[in-house]
Formats: C-alpha cells, sequence, structure tokens
C-alpha cells in the first residue's frame, strides 16, 4: 500500500442548498479528497504507471509536464512516491497556492510569462521542448493529447459514479481543459445508458462553446477560472459525447461558490464552483418545465483553499468587477 491507493474511490455528495431550491438532487464528486487534493491526481497515476508498464518511462529518468497546476501537483506526488523526480512548466499567472504546493510535494517548479499557445514560449511548449531535447532524461506526460488521461476516468470515476448513484443520472455535467474527465466520462456513460444527458461548461475566454456550437474555435472575454477552456482540440477531448454546451460568467460562479460554501459549508475551487453553476441553471430550467426531481452528477474538482488569493478574496473580486454578496445569487437565480 502506497499513497497511490489513496487515489480514487471518492464520495458523491448532495448539495442540499441546491437540491431544495432547484427540487432536484444536485450531487458532487468529491475528488478534492484525492491526496494531491484534486482530479488531476486519477490522469497522472494513470499515465505514470501506464507509461510505466509500455517502458516510456524508466528508471533513472524523471517526469516533465506542462500545466496550470493540479496535474502538476498530481504528478509531483505521484512521481515521489514511486522515485521519480518531476519538472513542472507552469505559466507565472496561477494562484501562487498552486506553485507553493508543486515545490512543497517535492517538483522542480519552472514559471514563463502566458502567452498564445502559437508561442513557442508558451509552457505547454516549454516542457514539450525540454522532454524533446533530452529524451533519456525526461518522460513528458503530455496530458492533453495522452489518452492514458481519459482513460483514468473511463475506468474508475465515471464507474464510481455509476455505482454510487445505481446507475440513476439524468445529467452528467462538467468544464474541460485537456479533456480527460469529459472524455472519459461521457463515453463510459453513454455506453451504460443513452438517455442520460451529458453537458460541457465552458468559461468565458475559452473556445470550446463556440466549436461546439458553430465548429471553430474562437473566444470572447476572460474568466478568473484555470485550468479549463481551451482553444484547440486535443486528442482526450475528442473521445467525449456531449450533447450540450453552456458557457457561464464569472459572476454566476462567484455567486455559487459563496452561497454554498455559506450554507453548505461546501468550499468550491473556480472550475468546481463552474461546474456547480451549470448543475444549478440547468436543474432550474427542467424545473420551470415541470421536469423536477432529476439527478445532475458533477466534479468537485478541487477545493477552494487553492483559490484564496482569487475566488475567495474580495479585494480581487472588486478589481474584476465580481461581487461575493449573496443577493447577486438570488438575483442571478430567480
Amino acid at each position: 500500500m502506497s499513497v497511490l491507493n489513496a487515489i480514487g474511490n471518492t464520495p458523491l455528495i448532495e448539495i442540499p442548498s441546491l437540491s431544495k431550491i432547484a427540487d432536484a438532487k444536485i450531487m458532487v464528486k468529491c475528488e478534492n479528497l484525492n491526496p494531491g487534493g484534486s482530479i488531476k491526481d486519477r490522469a497522472a497515476k494513470s499515465m505514470v504507471l501506464k507509461a510505466m508498464e509500455k517502458g516510456l518511462l524508466k528508471k533513472g529518468m524523471g517526469i516533465i509536464e506542462g500545466t496550470a497546476g493540479n496535474t502538476g501537483i498530481g504528478l509531483a506526488i505521484v512521481g515521489r512516491a514511486l522515485g521519480f523526480d518531476v519538472t513542472i512548466v507552469m505559466p507565472n499567472n496561477q494562484a501562487k497556492e498552486k506553485e507553493r504546493l508543486i515545490e512543497f510535494f517535492g517538483a522542480k517548479l519552472i514559471t514563463v510569462p502566458p502567452c498564445p499557445f502559437a508561442d513557442q514560449n508558451h509552457f505547454y511548449h516549454t516542457a514539450r521542448r525540454m522532454a524533446e531535447e533530452s529524451p533519456q532524461k525526461y518522460w513528458w506526460a503530455n496530458q492533453f493529447e495522452n489518452l492514458d488521461n481519459h482513460l483514468a476516468h473511463y475506468e474508475t470515476t465515471a464507474p464510481e459514479i455509476w455505482q454510487q448513484t445505481d446507475g440513476k443520472i439524468d445529467f452528467f455535467i462538467s468544464a474541460s481543459g485537456s479533456g480527460g474527465t469529459m472524455g472519459g466520462c461521457t463515453k463510459f456513460f453513454k455506453e451504460k445508458n443513452p438517455q442520460i444527458k451529458t453537458l460541457l461548461v465552458d468559461p468565458e475566454g475559452s473556445g470550446l462553446y463556440h466549436f461546439i456550437k458553430h465548429g471553430e474555435f474562437k473566444a470572447v472575454g476572460s474568466s478568473l477560472t484555470e485550468g479549463i477552456g481551451i482553444m484547440r482540440l486535443v486528442a482526450n477531448f475528442k473521445e467525449a459525447k456531449i450533447d450540450d454546451v453552456y458557457s457561464l460568467t464569472d459572476q454566476e460562479l462567484v455567486s455559487v461558490a459563496h452561497y454554498v460554501r455559506f450554507h453548505d459549508g461546501i468550499t468550491l475551487g473556480s472550475s468546481s464552483a463552474l461546474n456547480v453553476a451549470l448543475a444549478l441553471k440547468v436543474a432550474l430550467e427542467e424545473k420551470k418545465k415541470n421536469n423536477p426531481y432529476k439527478t445532475y452528477v458533477t466534479m468537485w474538482c478541487d477545493g477552494g483553499e487553492r483559490s484564496l488569493s482569487k475566488l475567495y478574496s474580495e479585494e480581487f473580486l472588486a478589481s474584476k468587477n465580481l461581487s461575493s454578496d449573496l443577493a447577486f445569487f438570488e438575483n442571478l437565480n430567480k
């Protein structure tokens, strides 16, 4: 037994205050309870173990990856547990909490200025280039194109949810970054029951909403969320079976995050708050259509402690013209 055995098999819980408002069962999978505090521990474990099985990651090599934070934390833990050094390349505009955690768990952190994906100095290309220049030194995790990412969720996350709900799911909702969660879970659920509605929620500043609706990547605005949203089609996302897509504002996720913190003692990270905000929105829409008492399952991807400097900072929210005032929640959900 090792820390790897503690990854997965997380609880699935209800958010009572929202379920009551919507006459529904709104549930979150507590991925914040993984050892590294996020759903990305699953992908890290899957990618590393399968790379070892395939002979791609050998003793004496190191692991390298470009990430917005949580995958880096997961890889740091998995790598340390298996005896590998880990190097993480990360944009320097992410929450400082994530930077500290990556180094705390024993990885080497390299931060680079944020830039468009086409720029070769992008964190993704920086990690790729370092791996290509030293192939005997590094195994590149490549979470966006590595299909062992989505297999983590096809083989573990979705089956756990299926068992925990006795297969009684009406809607599955998730945001997407690397596409692993959405790819693996939606493929599993559609194989089990094609009637389950699978919905993608996209933050402003991401191109997935426009891609699904119109076939091309186009983004408007920006978002305080981290690690989700993308402007290109990647291998893991290609596996997803999506019925519909929604784009929500930062104010919607902020309002929901602060509401459930106050009423339920649940502290959501920004991507989790976006997930829950859409679950509530759709549940209310179904209630208005006289379709209440449905079950909505989404992900508590990581906890609010990683968003203290942004989502739960009144100073930061004010700088973005956002408000944690619970009156905003009441207005959004009338």
